[in-house]
């Protein structure tokens, strides 16, 4: 009779992930905090320069935080 058989722990792990998918990643959770801001998210506004101020004051916003916490 044969005995089944198991693969080992280190074939069961899942390998590093790499640049691309990290980089991709990072876009997604930025475009993730974008949408937080409701207006954004909805698209509120009716003229596409309105939107567009909307969208740079938000990234402004996210970005101001990143400064002060580096010396």
């Amino acid at each position: 009779m044969i005995a089944a058989t198991r693969p080992p722990r280190s074939a069961a792990k899942t390998p590093p992930p790499s640049e691309r998918s990290h980089k991709r990643h990072v876009i997604e959770n930025s475009f993730e905090r974008f949408k937080q801001w409701r207006g954004l998210a909805t698209r509120y506004d009716k003229l596409a320069s309105t939107y567009r101020a909307a969208v740079l004051l938000r990234a402004i916003l996210l970005w101001l935080p990143a400064l002060t916490e580096r010396p």
